[in-house]
């Protein structure tokens, strides 16, 4: 990697003002100055002010930067001596430039890594911002002509994800900009679903001066109620209490990606021991593999493996679609430039926004193993197949992002948008990584990053760094759970607790090579152990309803806790193969895990109707249960023969209804495919039966 600065930067974007001589510009123009904010290769930038549309080279208004260089110089990986200087702001202008009209600034970074910014300022007020992390050699940015108004918040980027699910919240987000004239003290922010009613939130107590960019969470999220799709339209509604006076830059509508809600299928693992099917091994490239994630699209239908594969090589993955079924297919990737970016890689976690993060399970992805300065931490990916792994974005290969204060990483989770959380192997602690805009593919940017570390939850890896320590985002609950592996625990924390204190020392200020925007540790925080006993060697985790899995590689079993009852374990599901790492609750609530002894990916199926338990309080008795085609009930005398009885299926859709006078003479349940079912009794008490034909 060519780029590497040395200094730690916690301070949002920020376009100094400037206040110039006031030139005389004719009746109908306006006076424009432009700021170019250089990185540390300032020789490498050349730029041209063009009218809107214009080509490089075509009628510039004005060329700046190193001469030496020209409109064919982009990404040519040359860098000329000349030109501006490093990390140093330049001003250039007065220009006098038509009112109301657009132009566009040109820039050429002749390395192809890492462009200049650029701040426009009208009659000496900040009007725009371009900032360096859009990374490509050539870059285009277009501004208008018009003195700035007082109170205008410009909607940079939407950072809600495309992809949710029936009854689980969705977190609307996204990163503005202060584009007025005036300081913003609050602001408020709207979205509305399918056109109906809008919901508000209000921020107090903020400072933001013009130029900056800011993030916000709206503090009610949306929670959807029907599969299908929906759209999302988010708006900045006010500033400092009064009205937004530009609306142009305000809003952005999208549409959601609504999936049918996850099935909790848990509790049929305790009635008998499930049917265990080998999904793929050694013939379908499984190589040591560490955890596993399902695309949130379900259109897809994809399940991702990651192996660890050998520090020579880099990790790799292994796609396969239509999983554990008979059109089964998969696609073995490794990136070009996967043994820095992917390093012995211990987990991944799909986003809902088509990208993917990874964890590297190494000390430093330059190769030096020893020594105080790792350079290595959790890598950001494409899911697009015509982005990831594939060749042509130079030397980087198709990564989309990277941190670098976290070596031997023990497992990664998602959160939102670009935001994960990692467990930290070399600081034994956990970390946040909030990516926010990535540098696109092959780029070397990694300014961009919100880094939070929480060094309360002490974690312990594996010595010999092969077992590893996975994390999983309940975001139901927005409890962050994680895996000691050491320590023989599972601890979390609340992702919303806590408070931002000063920046982290020991390995973590060594390895830090790069300006982040913040970089702190967290004080304030709330967290607790939620299993202490009962674990040898505790590696994957995942969590469902108020159910929490979690694998033992050492005995082979995942072991089931009750969240809402003090952690008790709820019992044991025997594999007989020791080994796992990575579990996951699939899409069809099945529960999946990767086995790294013997390279395996494994799917575990409920046995059917083994066992089920009546629940004593109503009184009912099924018979037979299993049943085939039609069911019988004795039924106590005290329940009126008006009583309704509903039965739901898995995914919870009611599939019959019925009343207890009916049921008397036997319900059939020929229509209903084989799995189990609830039924309701005055919508109250269950009991559960299970249809195998």
């Amino acid at each position: 990697m060519k780029k590497q600065n040395t200094t730690l930067l916690s301070l949002a974007f920020f376009a100094l003002p400037f206040i110039p001589a006031q030139a005389q510009c004719p009746v109908g123009e306006l006076e424009v100055t432009i700021q170019v904010n250089t990185d540390a290769y300032g020789n490498e930038t050349y730029w041209q002010l063009v009218p809107v549309g214009n080509n490089c080279g075509v009628a510039p208004i004005f060329t700046g930067g190193n001469l030496a260089l020209s409109c064919a110089s982009a990404g040519g990986e040359t860098s000329p001596a000349g030109g501006y200087a490093n990390n140093a702001a330049i001003t250039e202008g007065p220009f006098c430039l038509t009112e109301g009209a657009q132009y566009d600034i040109i820039c050429i970074d002749s390395w192809g890594d890492g462009q200049a910014g650029f701040s426009v300022f009208v009659n000496g007020l900040f009007s725009a911002a371009f900032d360096g992390e859009d990374l490509e050699g050539f870059n285009r940015h277009t501004f208008t002509v018009m003195v700035p108004v007082a109170r205008d918040i410009a909607l940079i980027t939407n950072t809600t994800g495309y992809y949710c699910e029936v009854d689980l919240p969705v977190h609307i987000a996204g990163i503005a900009q202060n584009v007025g004239t005036e300081a913003i003290t609050s602001y408020s922010v709207a979205y509305s679903v399918g056109g109906g009613a809008e919901t508000l939130y209000e921020a107090t107590g903020v400072n933001y001066a013009p130029g900056v960019k800011f993030d916000f969470l709206h503090d009610v999220p949306w929670l959807p109620t029907l599969e299908g799709t929906e759209d999302l339209n988010v708006r900045i509604a006010g500033v400092n209490g009064d009205t937004d006076l530009n609306s142009t830059n305000d809003g952005n509508e999208r549409m959601m990606i609504i999936a049918s809600a996850t099935p909790d299928r848990v509790e049929e693992y305790l009635f008998a021991p499930p049917t265990m099917t080998m999904v793929a091994n050694g013939d379908q490239d499984i190589l040591v593999p560490r955890d596993l994630d399902f695309h949130p699209d379900r259109t897809r239908n994809e399940l991702w493996v990651i192996n660890k594969d050998l520090f020579a090589t880099g990790g790799s993955t292994v796609k396969f679609t239509d999983p554990g079924t008979e059109d089964q297919t998969f696609l073995y990737q490794r990136d070009p430039a996967t043994r820095h970016f992917m390093s012995l890689p211990t987990g991944i976690a799909m986003d809902n926004n088509n990208n993917f993060a990874t964890s590297p399970g190494i000390y430093d992805a330059n190769g030096n193993q020893t020594g105080p300065t790792p350079f290595t931490g959790p890598t950001l990916w494409s899911a697009d197949p015509a982005i990831y792994a594939q060749a042509g974005f130079g030397g980087l290969g198709s990564h989309l992002d990277m941190c670098h204060v976290s070596p031997r990483s023990q497992g990664i989770a998602h959160e939102r948008w670009n935001r994960y959380w990692l467990v930290d192997g070399q600081n034994e602690d956990v970390v946040m990584y909030d990516f926010r805009a990535d540098h696109g593919p092959g780029q070397d940017y990694h300014d961009n990053a919100t880094i939070l570390r929480y060094p309360q939850l002490h974690i312990t890896r594996d010595p010999n760094d092969h077992i590893v320590s996975h994390c999983v985002v309940d975001k139901h609950t927005n409890w962050l759970y994680v895996v000691d592996h050491g320590g023989q625990r599972v601890m979390r924390l609340d992702t919303r607790s806590g408070t931002q204190a000063g920046i982290p020392g020991g390995v973590s200020t060594l390895i830090a090579q790069e300006n982040y925007l913040t970089y702190r540790n967290m004080a304030n925080v709330t967290w607790e152990e939620v299993v202490t006993t009962g674990l040898q060697q505790p590696s994957g985790v995942d969590v469902i309803g108020n159910k929490l899995l979690v694998s033992d590689h050492a005995t082979g079993e995942v072991v089931i806790y009750d969240t809402e009852n003090g952690f008790a374990e709820l019992g044991r599901i025997a594999t007989g193969t020791p080994g796992i790492m990575g579990i996951k609750i699939g899409p069809d609530g099945k529960l999946w895990y990767v086995n790294a002894t013997n390279s395996t990916l494994v799917r575990l199926d409920p046995a059917l109707g083994a066992g089920v338990p009546e629940f004593a309080s109503t009184g009912i008795v099924l018979h037979p249960n299993p049943a085939k085609d039609r069911i019988q009930m004795s039924i106590p005398t005290n329940l009126s023969t008006n009583t309704k009885l509903a039965v739901y299926d898995a995914t919870g859709r009611v599939c019959m209804e019925s009343t207890v006078g009916t049921a008397l003479r036997g319900l059939d349940v020929s229509a209903l495919e084989n799995g189990p079912y609830t039924m309701l009794v005055d919508g109250k008490k269950a009991i559960r039966f299970v249809v195998s034909k």
